[in-house]
């Protein structure tokens, strides 16, 4: 995983977690990545110092330091997730044609879960479907 400081263009700043760097560009892209704050879908990365990693810190496992607040959040986020995933049918790659039946009445209203390409997803946006991407979330923090 891959941390990032971000910021909006009305200067929220924020942290994103993406498991590879061509990730950010992917969702910034797609529309996917917004401002947790004002919600602004112009984000970019700001300054950070770059993490030194010695040879010790290479042969430890790697982890994530949270505080109590971070942990409680992110323990929060994984039961929002887990409670989608847990509530939702697994339409897999059928996920925007499943998404545009419900919409338009064509199949019964459930929450459905899948993949969509970015294109795919920005269509969906655009023709009013509403969507969210979930994150991927590791099931250890320190």
């Amino acid at each position: 995983m891959i941390r990032y400081s971000l910021v909006c263009d009305h200067g929220h700043e924020f942290e994103g977690w993406f498991s590879e760097s061509a990730d950010f560009e992917r969702q910034k892209e797609s529309g996917f990545l917004g401002c947790p704050v004002c919600g602004s879908s112009s984000v970019s990365k700001s300054l950070m110092a770059p993490a030194v990693a010695t040879a010790r810190k290479k042969d430890e496992q790697q982890a994530v330091a949270f505080d109590q607040a971070q942990r409680e959040a992110y323990i929060k986020l994984k039961e929002a997730v887990s409670a989608i995933r847990a509530n939702s049918e697994d339409v897999g790659e059928r996920f925007p044609e499943e998404a545009r039946k419900i919409h338009y009445g064509e199949a019964d209203a459930r929450g459905i879960i899948g993949q969509a390409s970015p294109d795919e997803a920005r269509a969906l946006v655009d023709e009013g479907i509403e969507i969210a991407a979930l994150p991927f979330l590791p099931d250890e923090v320190n």
